[in-house]
């Protein structure tokens, strides 16, 4: 995307500054920094080592060890996921896919701003667990994740690789072990100027000195011998920091809220166990032989005594006084040559270096620069007025000289000092060529196993650059001095949580919005109303909106007119699905396309809010499933007890129950009696305490005649021992292959009101079923089996007990999954439980 802000008037310019010191954050509020922090920072200086720390999901890196080696031995600390954890479960609301990897990419950059580190990732999307290598690679493309991986390493020239999990299968989850066994061939891909030779033009080949496996003790088997791994204290303590990395590891890694990762801290000794993989033996520490300090690059000892000298002269009560000496560091460090093959890698870090002292200098000077908006969005054309703030809190005299923007410059002169608090108010015209605000990812359509991203540079960055920056540059006692991409922000004040930032974004003229994981299903040829909802962009948007339907399809009517005076105005069109006698059964998607002065919109507009992350918009297709199929259905009422977040009420719906979302309160004898099933959500017994005293109401409610139907329980954590009215094992057992063989028992449960074959089984989305119980009480009856390939049978993805009058079903079927993607046969199963006595 070219981005460029053009000024309307002559002014002066000055625009916010919102970064870390050492690491990088994104709408967030503008950071101050301790004495003890920049100290820190000092410190890091002086260090040249790099780490890179490779695994396959958010959750998966050692955030203790991370945090230890980017706080105590001060190194350039990376962690490169794999995925984005798209093909996870969400413990904090509805998203999943796409939405989920987006938060917890946010979770990811959360726990980093904590803990010190920097996050990157490879193009591999989370397609749900697997549980071998290789059906992870069948599914990913091996050869592009491995390039992502050889493209970070390059980048980041790291002399320390570390995996979690080894090479032979004892991580468990198939994206665990390939991880690892990318990370074996990426150290010496990178470094083979025959692989991936595309990547040349940007980086250089680079060789690790060694690659590790950083076991753990799920890994050991209890009394091992563990003479042969080096080890090292990770559990200290951070005077500067005031805190153990324990305790940092907790915080950070408490940012994982929709895993329900919330951990306690730790303190005291924490050994970590390292064995070595590949590269150069080591015998006492993980960087034995690397030299760490400026005496590795050619002319670096002269850099290296200065830095000692800004430290050995720091003052706590005056930083600014330390601003001299930095720029007397920049100044030698910009002297300093680089060869043509650049084997030492002066010029990655020189520009690193060059990046922490800019920091750095900030830091010391006191400087709070800050330029916002009043309204979250923006499109292409449109006026905006930029709110700006800015003191420098030291002695030290400031000159702003100069602006650079996009394609663009201005220039302008501004002494800034302790006196001046300077508040200005900058008109701006917004021109945009090429995509919105999405996430640069999640630009294309992507397939199961990988995102596509055409533009290399992109490829294993955490996320978009600003929408809008500036690179405003100063002169500080006669040298020049800049600070790269300055964010332009979206500011407000909610009376609660006070002033919150987040970033502003580039929005299309109009957003065309269908309801959220919604599938659209016909069990007859009965129209359906297809709300559309439109929402302005910008003030004075009209034209028409209609729906691209597949053959056999009509909607009435087939185009419609509509006009929004202002911006953010939203108005909501219907229109009457139904399908013809061509129709075709199955599964099909309907598009919502608005036109507006001949050009097409067809993305809607969706926020994603919660208080640990930066606000997200996002941009989704216009698309929903049409689903035309045979269906039968008994009853009519259905009572349903929400528990992760699902879309699976809003499909009953859909197929014509009446349902009715009840609070763990409302679970008594006497209420549930109006109700022909209760349907208990995903997780309930997880994440719903109340059950523990609510359950023998339930059980009540079936002997009188109920009918309950429980969704997956992750087998651990549950707020009660027993789920069911008889004994069950709950276990992580799963048939990840989703279109897995089926073999049906003769139970009534297949056969009434609807019959279910092998073909209900056909066009499943990312799995079959999980957390299948490992054994149960014979009064449960099996009803069918599958299995991944090569394994066992696994009889529980549904049982059936009768208990008293009433009946009780669990299901592990992935049907949260599966009916708001459209899955026929899903649709038809969830019947049978609902209908099953009646």
């Amino acid at each position: 995307m070219i981005r460029s802000l053009r000024p309307l008037l002559a002014a002066l310019l000055l625009l916010t500054v919102n970064c870390s010191l050492l690491t990088e954050a994104s709408a967030q509020t503008p950071k101050t920094y301790t004495s003890s922090e920049i100290l820190l920072g000092l410190k890091k200086l002086n260090v040249l080592g790099s780490v890179l720390y490779i695994a396959a999901h958010p959750d998966d890196e050692n955030t203790r060890l991370i945090a230890y080696l980017a706080n105590e031995r001060l190194l350039e600390t990376g962690y490169l996921s794999c995925t984005r954890g798209d093909g996870g479960q969400n413990l904090i609301g509805p998203e999943l896919r796409e939405g989920l990897g987006v938060i917890r990419t946010q979770e990811l950059l959360a726990a980093r701003r904590l803990d010190g580190g920097r996050q990157f990732f490879t193009r591999a999307n989370d397609f749900g667990y697997s549980k071998t290598p290789e059906e992870t690679f069948r599914i990913w493309d091996k050869e592009q994740v491995l390039a992502d991986m050889v493209w970070v390493i390059r980048q980041r020239r790291p002399d320390v690789l570390i995996t979690r999990f080894p090479t032979d299968g004892r991580g468990g989850h198939g994206h665990h072990t390939a991880s690892a066994i990318l990370a074996a061939e990426a150290f010496d891909a990178a470094a083979d100027p025959k692989r991936f030779p595309e990547q040349l033009q940007y980086v250089q080949v680079w060789q690790p000195k060694r690659l590790f496996w950083n076991t753990g003790s799920f890994f050991v088997k209890p009394g091992e011998n563990m003479d042969g791994y080096l080890n090292l204290d990770a559990g200290g303590y951070n005077p500067l920091l005031g805190q153990s990395y324990g305790e940092i590891a907790a915080r950070s890694r408490s940012n994982h809220r929709s895993q329900g990762f919330g951990s306690a801290a730790q303190r005291g000794e924490a050994l970590e166990y390292f064995q070595l993989v590949k590269g150069e033996k080591a015998t006492k520490d993980l960087f034995d032989g690397v030299d760490q300090t400026w005496n590795r690059v050619p002319g670096g000892a002269a850099v290296g005594k200065l830095i000692e000298e800004v430290i050995r002269k720091y003052d706590a009560g005056n930083p600014s006084a330390s601003v001299a000496g930095l720029l007397k560091v920049r100044e030698q460090l910009s002297q300093m040559k680089t060869t043509k093959d650049d084997r030492a890698g002066l010029a990655s870090w020189r520009e690193q270096k060059d990046y922490e002292i800019n920091r750095l200098v900030t830091a010391c000077l006191g400087l709070y620069l800050e330029a916002t908006v009043d309204e979250p969005t923006v499109v292409s054309g449109q006026k905006i007025k930029i709110n700006v703030e800015a003191i420098a809190r030291s002695r030290v005299p400031i000159i702003l000289k100069e602006i650079n923007y996009g394609d663009d410059s201005a220039t302008a002169t501004l002494a800034v000092d302790k006196a001046i608090n300077a508040k200005l108010t900058l008109p701006m015209e917004v021109n945009i060529t090429g995509d919105v605000s999405q996430p640069y990812w999640m630009r294309k359509r992507s397939s199961t196993g990988m995102y596509t991203v055409q533009n290399q540079e992109l490829r294993g960055n955490p996320q978009n650059e600003p929408d809008f920056y500036l690179e405003p540059s100063f002169t500080i006692a006669g040298q020049k001095f800049s600070i790269s991409q300055v964010p332009v922000q979206y500011k407000h004040t909610d009376p609660v949580l006070g002033e919150l930032y987040q970033p502003l974004a580039v929005v299309p003229a109009v957003a065309v919005n269908l309801p959220a994981a919604h599938a659209y299903v016909f069990a007859d040829a009965q129209p359906k109303t297809v709300p559309v909802t439109l929402k302005a962009g910008r003030a004075g948007v009209a034209g028409t909106l209609a729906l691209t339907l597949p053959p056999g399809w009509t909607s009435t009517p087939a185009s419609q007119s509509f006009a929004l005076a202002a911006k953010d105005a939203e108005q909501t069109v219907e229109f009457r699905v139904q399908p013809g006698p061509g129709a075709a059964p199955g599964k099909a998607e309907l598009r919502a396309v608005a036109t507006v002065e001949g050009q097409a919109y067809s993305r809607g507009i969706q926020q994603i809010i919660y208080p640990h992350i930066p606000t997200q918009t996002l941009f989704p297709e216009a698309v929903a499933p049409l689903v035309k199929l045979e269906l039968k259905r008994r009853g009519q009422n259905v009572a349903y007890l929400m528990g992760a977040g699902d879309e699976v009420p809003d499909a009953l719906r859909q197929i014509g129950y009446t349902v009715t979302l009840l609070e763990a309160k409302d679970l008594t004898a006497p209420n549930l009696k109006q109700y022909d099933a209760l349907m208990v959500g995903i997780r309930a017994y997880n994440t719903v305490d109340k059950l523990k005293t609510q359950q023998p109401e339930i059980l009540k409610y079936i002997e009188a005649g109920g009918n309950v139907v429980v969704q997956y329980t992750v087998n651990r954590g549950t707020v009660l021992p027993e789920i069911g009215p008889y004994p069950m094992k709950l276990s992580n057992d799963r048939v990840t292959v989703e279109d897995a063989p089926v073999t049906l028992t003769k139970h009534p449960l297949l056969n009434a009101p609807n019959k279910i074959t092998a073909q209900d089984f056909q066009g499943w989305a990312q799995e079959q079923g999980l957390y299948y119980p490992s054994s149960w009480d014979p009064r449960y009856q099996t009803v069918i089996s599958s299995s991944d390939p090569g394994e066992v049978a696994r009889e529980s993805a549904i049982l059936v007990a009768d208990y008293g009058k009433g009946h009780y079903i669990y299901t592990g079927l992935s049907l949260f999954r599966e009916l708001p993607a459209g899955v026929p046969g899903a649709y038809r199963l969830i019947t049978n439980m609902i209908s099953y006595g009646k």
